[in-house]
């Protein structure tokens, strides 16, 4: 895999330098120098402490990435919403753990998208994620097929310009039409997976707009809400909108009443927006609420 640039400019520039606001890591410098990688000033190999001139094309080789044999392979088929040499955009459905762990090692959505890339003979064969989801959230997943493409996101991922809208039903009926949660989340004490608001935890940030109140007809009250998430915290919107009072409908482990024979919290990931530098636009995409939140959404 490798890619070009030209430099512009009137004055030297340091290789490093400039490579580095085209989002080329200290990672990937160290990957490219230890693992057959190279860099190319105008078609011939220099070292990142060389010079630019105008008008001069810089070009890394990034080595392939070879399989993980720790990673096996799951051919189950992917619901993909876009694919080409640096993305993949999949909408996952509830219950597929986003990556392997203790609890599953064999059936992941990254154990599918390997089985992917081995179907479609991919150079590289490490998929490489770039925004998870709960097992029990639905929706937008984004994974880069390189380890370029994961480095550029990681960098806006850190600088909070990748935008993400989830819808979410909360129990009880939320007063304000909009609300901005301030709120630090950490590890609960002695409790590996739940999390909670504490003085502590990390600084979170979700953002929401009540987009209907279900508080006539005899239909439990509940709350629709577009929510977007402004940080990335674990279980983030569970967590907030449980210390609001107001858990998500289905979310057994933070207290959120399980009505209308709802399996899982009821939380999806409908729109994902971002920077494209390959393309050097934005790239925007969008899902369609399963059929266990349809029938939330249609209750009258």
């Amino acid at each position: 895999m490798q890619f070009t640039w030209t430099y512009s400019g009137s004055e030297q520039r340091k290789v490093r330098t400039f490579l580095q606001a085209h989002g080329v890591s200290h990672r990937m410098f160290s990957q490219m120098k230890h693992n057959g990688g190279a860099i190319l000033k105008n078609d011939k190999q220099v070292y990142t402490s060389d010079y630019l001139d105008d008008g001069d094309q810089v070009t890394i080789i990034m080595p392939t990435e070879k399989s993980n044999d720790l990673v096996v392979a799951d051919y189950k088929p992917l619901t993909t919403i876009f694919e080409n040499e640096h993305w993949l955009v999949v909408d996952k459905p509830y219950g597929l753990t986003t990556v392997p762990g203790h609890a599953d090692r064999l059936h992941t959505l990254v154990n599918q998208v390997k089985g992917h890339l081995e179907e479609i003979k991919a150079e590289d064969l490490v998929p490489h994620v770039v925004t998870r989801l709960d097992r029990d959230t639905s929706g937008i997943v984004l994974l880069a097929k390189h380890r370029f493409a994961h480095a550029v996101m990681d960098q806006q991922l850190q600088e909070h310009t990748v935008e993400k809208f989830y819808v979410a039903y909360v129990s009880g009926i939320l007063s304000e039409d909009h609300g901005d949660i301030h709120a630090p989340i950490g590890r609960m004490d002695d409790d590996f997976i739940k999390r909670e608001v504490r003085d502590d935890g990390k600084p979170s940030r979700t953002e929401y707009w009540v987009e209907r109140r279900y508080d006539e007809g005899g239909v439990q009250p509940m709350t629709r809400v577009k929510v977007q998430l402004h940080t990335g915290r674990t279980h983030q919107i569970r967590v907030h909108f449980q210390n609001l009072g107001h858990p998500l409908v289905g979310d057994n482990l933070y207290g959120g009443p399980r009505w209308y024979g709802l399996k899982r919290q009821a939380l999806h990931a409908y729109h994902m927006k971002f920077y494209d530098p390959f393309i050097e636009a934005y790239r925007e995409f969008n899902t369609t609420l399963p059929e266990d939140l349809k029938g939330l959404h249609d209750l009258t």
